[in-house]
């Protein structure tokens, strides 16, 4: 989920905004495709523009009321059993915790939303929204459209304030780090298996090496005290 504060963008603009959106994520989905991956997340995403005080209540109803309520009351009355209810709004809004966004809440919001973490679509999107010396903007080649005045005019309206990834919010910087990522999650599997690999063989050369030099020091002595048993020998039959 990523979030931007936006100031009068015009339904034009909106427009172009989402169409170039939407064509970077196809190419994604299309690539991942090829790839074997079919999931196409970028179909199902979209960006929208958000009533900030509803969206911060209902996130804290999704984030701190326990659905499990209605399990266990069955009986009671069913206007405290769902998420719009009373019950729910008074317990979220009662609950002692944060879920970390609370300083974004503020002002003009629109939210864009993904169904999974995909760091490749994370990329692409950023690359429309907020493009940067990490993460660039498309090339006007591969991307004429996106250059057109209204898209142009509609970014520059859009501020993006930050992420929530997993479960954990980021900053900016922390956004586009996660969408670096190279060949997505698969890579970040990818990397940790190979440290975990370089960390088992390091433990492994380590052990081997304290045995072999255990080993050594242990032949060493032995071979010692066999040649002062040998030389004790020689002494006696002498």
């Amino acid at each position: 989920m990523l979030l931007f504060q936006h100031n009068n963008i015009k339904a034009v603009e909106w427009t172009g905004i989402r169409r170039e959106l939407a064509n970077a994520l196809k190419k994604v989905d299309e690539e991942l495709a090829r790839n074997g991956d079919e999931g196409y997340v970028g179909q199902s995403s979209k960006i929208q523009i958000v009533q900030t005080g509803i969206f911060a209540s209902a996130l804290r109803v999704v984030e701190f009321w326990e659905p499990s309520f209605v399990d266990e009351h069955k009986d009671a009355d069913p206007s405290l059993t769902h998420g719009l209810s009373k019950n729910a709004y008074f317990k979220a809004k009662t609950a002692k915790l944060e879920h970390g966004l609370e300083p974004l809440l503020s002002g003009p919001m629109a939210v864009m939303t993904l169904p999974s973490v995909s760091p490749a679509h994370l990329k692409a999107a950023i690359s429309i929204l907020a493009p940067s010396k990490e993460i660039p903007a498309p090339k006007r080649r591969f991307a004429p459209g996106y250059y057109e005045p209204a898209v142009q005019t509609g970014l520059n309206k859009l501020m993006f304030l930050g992420a929530r990834v997993e479960g954990k919010v980021f900053d900016m910087e922390g956004a586009k780090w996660v969408g670096s990522i190279e060949g997505g999650l698969a890579g970040l599997r990818a990397q940790l298996v190979a440290m975990l690999q370089g960390v088992g063989a390091g433990l492994t050369n380590t052990l081997e090496s304290a045995g072999k030099s255990l080993y050594l020091t242990v032949e060493g002595r032995r071979g010692m005290l066999e040649d002062e048993q040998k030389e004790g020998k020689e002494e006696e039959s002498k």
